[in-house]
């Protein structure tokens, strides 16, 4: 349990958050939300007393123990992984240490003996024995295969460290956990592990994080900082979102009855619970949806940006056809052999092991590159829009972010233009910003408004939902599920995947494979896993 009180945090003059009372109680699994700088981070480096408040404090349970997911990936590089583990549980590896350096002694004294019995008896209660075959165990599901476990943290991928180091967060089930983007670098069945590791667990987790389908599968609760804020909601994110957005229209029905706007959030409350119910989110678990008060449903003071995408023309009966495209960078083979005809209506989602491939890929049907072989013929209907996964060299100018975008525009007014950036946020002073100094999520925000000025007919995304914050991730999910052109993308975000893609391709470098099929349908395929298992495992 953790409890919260009177909490303030102030920058400067800056107030993140002032005032905050909350209590986080066992078997319940918070999802933290914000806006990108809302203080999301911030408010677990509090919790865990790496920042200090500005204002009040944070008590925990007596004698419960807190675990943080390490932001630090170099911190252990000279341990083994399995020890970067049992390092999780401190108090379990301080006596483990200091067996250690008992049994090491040369003059093993008498005292040294009735010592070792102490630390081997608070070993035992501690399932001490067990804790080489439990860590084991969080390794592999993890994907950190076997014949890692002894070796050095260093000598791992960045990737592989990532899991490494959230076994170490999850090792001994901590009383509280902490978890900052714990999905970052992990792949779909990893994801899928840690899901149902954090669906069962029965302890206190609060988690940050920008995937959706990930806080709706594991969240109770959702913590909500906004506007120097913190608001508590019970359910998932998917439940704040859709009722806070059906709260902010009762509040715009201004002559709506209060007896009618009453029965539509109950219905609201009693549909939802039925859909939550067939799942394996926690909030079934839980049944915290059916417990809620409905004035507890507030609308959000959040803002979402306008994201339009308009075609110019309709596209033809001819969109797209790919024959024969093989790859290699660097002498490693990416892809060959990619053949594939894009129908009118279809919104594909590519996907691969090496997101380089994909990268490629797009960029080869972008023409921003060629490949090794093979070709590529678009309709002549057809006008593209591409938003590559690295923008940099977009913003190598001097240019203020309104004269930026009136490059990409037939009207250069400046209304006009301030009137497409307005959709993406950006308001008053800051359309004259620099588009060199520019954060990664205002770039992102500058890209997409350029997109939405071509007003192309096929969308060509790398990785769309990166530097992004939820409200524009939410945004940009809603536009391209009601977009009536084609879209060919590529996303590590699940429910983005899920709900606008009708179309799967995964490319290898030994084949490919092609489903109309939904995601969550994908991933489960026992015959779409073997094809890729032997596609990919001819690699090895």
């Amino acid at each position: 349990m953790i409890t919260v009180s009177n909490l303030e945090v102030q920058f400067g003059k800056r107030v993140l958050f002032k005032d905050v009372n909350l209590k986080f109680t066992q078997g319940n699994c918070y999802g933290i939300i914000g806006a990108n700088g809302a203080g999301k981070s911030t408010f677990l480096k509090v919790l865990s007393g790496e920042i200090d408040p500005s204002r009040g404090n944070v008590s925990f349970g007596s004698g419960e123990r807190l675990s943080v997911l390490n932001q630090d990936h170099f911190q252990h590089d000279e341990c083994t992984v399995l020890n970067t583990v049992l390092m999780g549980h401190s108090v379990l590896w301080n006596i483990i240490q200091k067996k250690e350096e008992l049994y090491a002694k040369e003059d093993f004294t008498e005292q040294d003996g009735l010592k070792a019995g102490e630390l081997e008896e608070q070993f035992a209660e501690l399932d001490g024995w067990n804790a080489e075959s439990d860590a084991a165990i969080l390794l592999s599901g993890l994907g950190i295969k076997e014949n890692l476990h002894y070796e050095l943290l260093k000598d791992l991928n960045a990737k592989d460290k990532v899991r490494v180091l959230l076994a170490q967060a999850l090792f001994g089930k901590p009383d509280n956990l902490l978890l900052d983007e714990p999905t970052n670098d992990l792949d779909v069945n990893t994801i899928m592990w840690l899901e149902n590791y954090l669906a069962n667990y029965e302890n206190t987790v609060l988690v940050v994080s920008h995937d959706r389908h990930f806080l709706d599968s594991v969240s109770t609760h959702t913590l909500d900082i906004d506007h120097s804020d913190i608001n508590l909601y019970a359910g998932n994110y998917s439940f704040w979102y859709e009722s806070s957005q059906l709260a902010a229209r009762q509040q715009a029905q201004q002559n709506k009855k209060a007896e009618e706007k009453k029965k539509e959030l109950q219905e609201f409350i009693q549909r939802f619970s039925a859909n939550v119910a067939k799942s394996k989110q926690t909030t079934s678990r839980k049944k915290m949806i059916e417990k809620l008060n409905i004035e507890q449903i507030k609308p959000s003071m959040r803002k979402y940006p306008g994201i339009i995408f308009s075609m110019e023309r309709e596209p033809g009966t001819k969109i797209l056809a790919v024959d024969g495209l093989s790859k290699t960078i660097n002498g490693e083979k990416l892809f060959s052999n990619v053949s594939f005809a894009v129908e009118k209506g279809d919104k594909i989602c590519f996907l691969s092991k090496e997101p380089r491939a994909v990268s490629a890929l797009l960029e080869i049907l972008a023409g921003e590159d060629t490949p090794d072989q093979g070709i590529v013929e678009w309709g002549i209907t057809i006008k593209k829009a591409f938003l590559p996964i690295n923008n940099a060299d977009y913003f190598n100018t001097d240019l203020n972010i309104t004269d930026w975008l009136s490059q990409f525009s037939n009207d250069t007014s400046e209304p006009y233009l301030r009137g497409y950036l307005g959709k993406m946020l950006f308001s008053g002073e800051e359309i004259y910003k620099k588009a060199s100094v520019l954060s990664g999520g205002e770039k992102m925000r500058c890209m997409i408004s350029r997109m939405m000025i071509e007003e192309a007919n096929t969308l060509i995304l790398d990785s769309p939902t990166n530097h992004l914050d939820l409200e524009s991730i939410q945004a940009f999910n809603n536009s391209l599920t009601s977009y009536k052109g084609n879209v060919l993308m590529t996303s590590h975000d699940h429910e983005f995947i899920n709900t606008v893609v009708n179309r799967i391709i995964e490319i290898t470098p030994n084949g490919m494979i092609d489903k109309y099929i939904d995601y969550d349908e994908y991933i489960v395929d026992e015959k779409v896993q073997e094809s890729l298992a032997k596609l990919y495992g001819n690699t090895k």
